[in-house]
């Protein structure tokens, strides 16, 4: 038997970006999430493992670019910026068409996955994963192909009604069972903000997010409202975090990722 092959080689940490359930903005967060790390200095990756709705390239404006291989037949990352300090990987790079569908069966969606796990070169410190919605069989994949690789945990993303609340919290459950540590909770489309009069409307409620933070125990990240602006640029795929680094938004982004990874920094600086 050969020797397996290893799960994430050349990536300092990953993080899980997860939800219960779909149009939730969990695709958007985990870019911005990814972005805000590399406005902060870091190298850093996403992978894009939803393999029915790929979406990440078109956010981050490489839509259509090719992936190149090495000799050795592993895949080589598309880089978003030209200091290539943000790259992702994701199954929409492998379809002939934006259009195309993946109409696979479990066993196909499981090796793909696996795949993108272990043939990918990566050369980051951190990793953000976006999952598909639900708890699914991919979900079960990435979790037992990742066992052993550094994983900081799971955010969970979730909008402030309870109908989305109550599907998020499965995930919650899903991710202890699985014994996938919970890093937060980010609470997303919390209010929208009226760029005229600058009034809060709570058009889908509020407050969901924060309260199954409390009940669950866990970490409660942030609210993000709802952006018109940032919305425009994840369909031109524009870097928001770039452009409007000093929007609340961007200033709640970098709070989030201060938090999540206030420990790991401190060691890296010790290696140092």
């Amino acid at each position: 038997m050969g020797t397996p092959e290893p799960v994430l080689a050349g990536v300092g940490n990953t993080i899980l970006v997860l939800s219960g359930k779909g149009g939730v903005g969990k695709s958007t967060a985990a870019v911005q999430l990814a972005a805000t790390l590399r406005a902060k200095g870091h190298r850093v990756g996403v992978l894009d493992v939803d393999l029915c709705g790929p979406s990440i390239p078109r956010m981050l404006g490489v839509e259509g670019r090719d992936v190149l291989t090495t000799p050795e037949g592993k895949w080589v990352p598309v880089s978003v910026d030209e200091e290539e300090r943000l790259k992702v990987l994701s199954v929409a790079f492998f379809l002939d068409s934006k259009n195309d569908a993946v109409i696979w069966r479990g066993p196909k969606k499981n090796a793909m996955i696996k795949q993108l796990l272990t043939s990918v070169v990566w050369n980051v410190d951190y990793l953000i994963i976006d999952t598909p919605p639900g708890t699914s069989d991919e979900h079960i994949s990435v979790m037992e192909n990742i066992r052993q690789a550094p994983v900081l945990g799971a955010v969970l993303v979730t909008t402030p009604q309870m109908v989305a609340v109550d599907d998020v919290t499965r995930e919650l459950t899903f991710c202890r069972r699985t014994g996938i540590s919970i890093l937060g909770i980010i609470e997303n489309m919390s209010g929208f903000v009226c760029p005229t009069c600058s009034e809060c409307s709570n058009i889908l409620a509020s407050g969901g997010g924060e309260q199954l933070a409390e009940k669950a125990k866990v970490t409660f990240l942030g609210r993000i409202p709802i952006d018109p602006t940032l919305s425009r640029c994840t369909e031109e795929g524009l870097n928001y975090i770039d452009k409007f680094a000093n929007s609340p938004i961007c200033q709640i982004y970098h709070s989030i990722i201060t938090k999540l990874t206030r420990q790991t920094d401190e060691e890296m600086e010790v290696e140092k």
